[in-house]
């Protein structure tokens, strides 16, 4: 009822009602839009998300893998409050020292992707604005994958108004595997990038159809 996918509902009568899909479908071919909301709000532990920890334990322990980390704005402050100082309290400075002891080579902030997302965002508005007759209005952002899986199943009359640039964290993985790569002389299937975000949406988008700029697989590992 609060997100108004409707993905999610009470199926059968009795002791056999259970809470499923309609007609238990996989989730992948509902309207889910891997929002997490559900597994936040689980009361019996049911529903989990997909746990990557020993994936990128192994990339971190390949003595071939260059591995790089970027970690959400949201990041910072979630990290303070579960270590029990007071909530909004940023720990910027800690949390990167303790990636770079972990064994990640490089740390990024996806703030820097966010900027990029901003600057080409902009630069699609500005190109709309010259053709404002050949656009419907306003020009919806495009930065969050939740967002914009919502908008496909439940309002696919504004797809025309989305922008049509990459998120944040899929921006950053395309530049890593492929400017990066070339400024720091490495190939980019050596490269393991990884993200840490808040949202399950993410897991989802970097397995997307047109997320491998560099063509060796997937931009966000």
């Amino acid at each position: 009822q609060v997100q108004t996918v409707g993905a999610l509902s009470a199926v059968n009568r009795g002791f056999d009602a259970v809470v499923a899909t309609s007609f238990e479908a996989p989730l992948n071919e509902t309207v889910c839009t891997y929002c997490g909301q559900c597994v936040q709000v689980c009361p019996v532990g049911a529903l989990t998300e997909h746990d990557s920890t020993w994936e990128v334990v192994e990339a971190l322990n390949d003595p071939d893998k260059i591995v790089v980390v970027q970690t959400a704005p949201a990041v910072r402050a979630a990290l303070g409050e579960e270590f029990g100082l007071e909530p909004g309290s940023l720990v910027t400075g800690q949390m990167a020292a303790a990636l770079r002891r972990l064994g990640f080579d490089y740390v990024y902030d996806t703030d820097f992707a966010a900027d990029l997302t901003i600057m080409e965002e902009s630069n699609e508005l500005l190109a709309r604005l010259q053709q404002p007759d050949k656009y419907s209005w306003p020009m919806f952002t495009s930065c969050c994958p939740g967002w914009v899986s919502f908008a496909k199943s439940q309002y696919p009359e504004l797809l025309p108004q989305l922008s049509t640039a990459k998120s944040p964290q899929q921006m950053f993985g395309a530049v890593i595997k492929t400017y990066f790569a070339q400024k720091k002389g490495i190939a980019p299937e050596n490269i393991t990038c990884v993200s840490i975000m808040p949202c399950m949406s993410k897991k989802r988008e970097l397995t997307l159809p047109g997320m491998d700029s560099a063509g060796t697989g997937q931009d966000i590992d």
